[in-house]
């Protein structure tokens, strides 16, 4: 299958954003992640108390499987979006796994009930203690996620269809595309928001009798004990994560898409389609015999010059 323009600036776009604003999305999962709000007071209470007790690595925490998680789901992303007749809901199983490590990392402390030294330590251990079916939890709260996208880019592109005056050909501006990009992100995350609280509760489970056992009575539950705010635990730091992710994630696709588009890429793709990785180093052989006698004479020319006018001045 071809590689479109739209899944490789995605993706790329993905990965830029997921190491940017890695550390509030450890900040989120811990506030989502609390029944009660002693330990994780706030943002920069508890960007700093991570950053004293684990140290930098701290923020860093589930960079590995977030970045697998997100080259692909990005990547998916887009190109669906802009292949809409395409459905994301059959790719979410696949990355389910990761979110899931990447989740219990972000979360773990010297007294959680589990201790993974890395990703893939954390991959054996969910498999010995909890089997196959223990990557897939909070597998259907993730899939409402869906709708997260199906709110964001429609806005993003009405808002930026807007801002060109309705014109598509006009040029966009920088400023465009980060409100387009912040308002249908906030407006996206504000609607879905409880979805992510839920997911995160389920896949923290690792001791049985599990609290959360589905997620219409996670739903119930932590509204009845937490109220309204506890379905929208973390929020704000999701906001302050958001908007600069938003608008560096799509700043970053429609500056790919514009690179991806010029000739010199497209020329570029192209030979190495039509004729692999050998086609982009015909002639290397000769360069090689040219430039090797080419920078000896040009070498011991510039050292003989150098001697000459050397003795010219004394």
């Amino acid at each position: 299958m071809k590689l479109s323009n739209e899944a490789i600036a995605g993706a790329g776009a993905g990965v830029v954003t997921s190491i940017l604003v890695c550390p509030l999305d450890v900040v989120k999962m811990r506030l989502q992640s609390q029944i009660n709000n002693t330990k994780f007071p706030g943002i920069s209470k508890t960007l700093k108390g991570i950053l004293r007790e684990e140290g930098i690595k701290g923020w860093y925490k589930g960079l590995g499987p977030t970045l697998f998680g997100y080259f692909p789901t990005w990547a998916i992303y887009f190109y669906v979006y802009n292949k809409i007749k395409r459905k994301i809901i059959e790719y979410t199983p696949i990355t389910n796994p990761l979110w899931l490590i990447r989740t219990r990392i972000m979360i773990q402390s010297k007294n959680s009930t589990y201790q993974y030294r890395n990703a893939l330590d954390g991959f054996r251990q969910v498999y010995i203690s909890e089997g196959i079916f223990g990557y897939f939890k909070g597998l259907i709260p993730s899939l409402f996620g869906v709708f997260h996208v199906a709110i964001q880019f429609p806005l993003y592109e009405f808002l930026k269809w807007n801002l060109q005056e309705r014109e598509p050909n006009k040029q966009l501006y920088d400023r465009d595309i980060i409100l387009a990009s912040v308002f249908s992100k906030i407006a996206a995350s504000s609607i879905t928001y409880p979805h992510e609280v839920i997911r995160t509760r389920l896949q923290n489970q690792t001791a049985k009798p599990y609290k959360y056992t589905g997620i219409f009575q996670a739903l119930k539950l932590i509204f009845a004990e937490e109220k309204i705010y506890g379905l929208y635990k973390g929020y704000s730091t999701n906001v302050v994560r958001v908007v600069p992710s938003a608008a560096i994630t799509l700043w970053t696709y429609e500056q790919l898409i514009k690179y991806l588009s010029t000739r010199i890429f497209q020329a570029l793709k192209l030979i190495f389609v039509e004729e692999k990785i050998y086609g982009l180093y015909k002639g290397y052989s000769t360069n090689v015999v040219r430039v090797v006698p080419s920078a000896a004479i040009t070498l011991w020319t510039y050292e003989q010059l150098i001697k000459y006018l050397s003795t010219r001045e004394t």
